[in-house]
Order: C-alpha cells, then structure tokens, then sequence
C-alpha cells in the first residue's frame, strides 16, 4: 500500500510540472510553414470588388457682396424719384432723374404692349400716323391702366391736330400718373393753340410744380404770366 501511495504521489508531482511548464514557458515555434495571407486582388482584375462612384459635391457658393435686396415696388420707386426731382436744382442732374421716371413709365409690364408701342414708334417715325393710331389704339385697350399708352396717343393725336381727342387722352394720362409733367406741357400747348393762356398758363405751373427744372416749363411760365398781365402763378 504504501508503494502505490508514493506511485501516486510521483504521478500527481508529474503532472503538476507539465501544467506549470505549459503556463509558464514561451511556446516555441513550430516547424510547419506559418499559413499564407489571403492574397489582394488587384485594381481591375475580375475578382476584385468595384470601387465606389463617389462624385465630388459641388462647394458652395458664397457672394462676397451680401444679400440681395428685392428691388422696391414701382409706385415706391417712382415716389423716391420725384422727391428727388422736386429738390434738384440744376437742369441736368434733374434730366437724369426725368430719365429714370420715364424708363419707368414706359415699362407696361407686358411684353405684347411693349412691342405695339415700340411697332407705334416706328409707325410715328415713318409719319404713318394711321398706323400708329390703330397700334395705340390697341394698346389702350389691351392696357387701359397704362398711363404711357394714353400719354403716346394724346401726342398722336395732337400732332394730328385733333385736340379734343389729344385733352381726353391727356385727361386719362393724369387720372393714372397726376405728376406726368410730359402731359401737361401736352396739354399746356394744346390749350394756348386754342387761345385758352389762363388755361395753359395752369398746366405749365402744375409740370413746374413737378419739375421745377424744367425748362420749357419754366419759360412757358413766365412768358405767359407775362403775357397775361403778372397774374401769380
């Protein structure tokens, strides 16, 4: 008995050395070849996977000059305008103000206007007065809010000599646009062709009161006032 407890004894001192030594020491290398690395296919070839479509997105664009500002109604615009032509004093600074007013005026807002009173123009120019009266026509019907359309036939028909029809356009010009200082010279002119001076002598003072610049305005003014005696203006 006791030689097979000292047999088991050696066993378990066995065993206990084998477990310390696996624990404790390095494993050493093998002999066999270590296993190769998967190999990468290469860019192109039929087993590689696609590369992605990435397209570059387009930067931003960014406006060094700051907001944009909506440009201001036309009824403001021209406002600012004529406060403009009211305070400026010298005839040409205030004959670029006119300008911008007139460009604005003569802006329909319609493409099909805009072309029949450029056709009308033409008609005017080429002294197809007919022609042009029927353009003009068309384009007070088309756009009976567009105080230029009814301006450009009073000037028709006054060069026509017909001048009631010349006073009623007129008169349909400053129920739309009452500062139309191009309209009442009109009808200044028309008034004194008809001997009316007292009349005309008004309109001239009213475009004067708008443009105080003007002009033609100006010595109309004071040719009639002489005319009629000094009355104040």
């Amino acid at each position: 008995m006791r030689a097979l407890s000292c047999l088991g004894l050696a066993i378990l001192l066995m065993s206990a050395a084998v477990v310390l030594a696996a624990e404790g020491e390095p494993q050493r290398p093998s002999d066999e070849p270590p296993a190769a690395a998967p190999a990468v296919p290469a860019p192109g070839s039929p087993a590689a996977p696609a590369a992605p479509d990435i397209k570059a997105a387009p930067l931003p664009r960014f406006d060094s000059s700051g907001p944009k500002t909506a440009e201001k109604p036309r009824g403001e615009r021209l406002d600012a305008l004529f406060a403009e032509l009211k305070r400026e004093p010298s005839a040409d600074k205030a004959g670029g103000i006119a300008s911008s007013i007139e460009s604005i005026w003569r802006d329909s807002g319609s493409d099909t206007v805009d072309l029949l009173m450029l056709w009308s123009a033409a008609a005017i120019a080429k002294k197809d007065n007919a022609a042009a009266l029927d353009l003009l026509d068309q384009v007070v019907l088309l756009a009976p809010d567009y105080a230029e359309g009814w301006n450009r036939r009073a000037t028709l028909n006054f060069t026509m000599n017909r001048y009631p029809q010349s006073i009623a356009d007129v008169e349909q010009t400053l129920r739309r646009e009452p500062r139309h200082y191009g309209a009442l010279m009109g009808l200044g002119m028309i008034l004194e062709e008809l001997d009316q001076k007292d009349k005309a002598l008004d309109a001239y003072s009213r475009a004067l009161a708008v443009y105080p610049a003007l002009k033609a305005a100006q010595d109309a003014v004071g040719r009639l006032a002489d005319e009629l005696g000094g009355q104040p203006i």
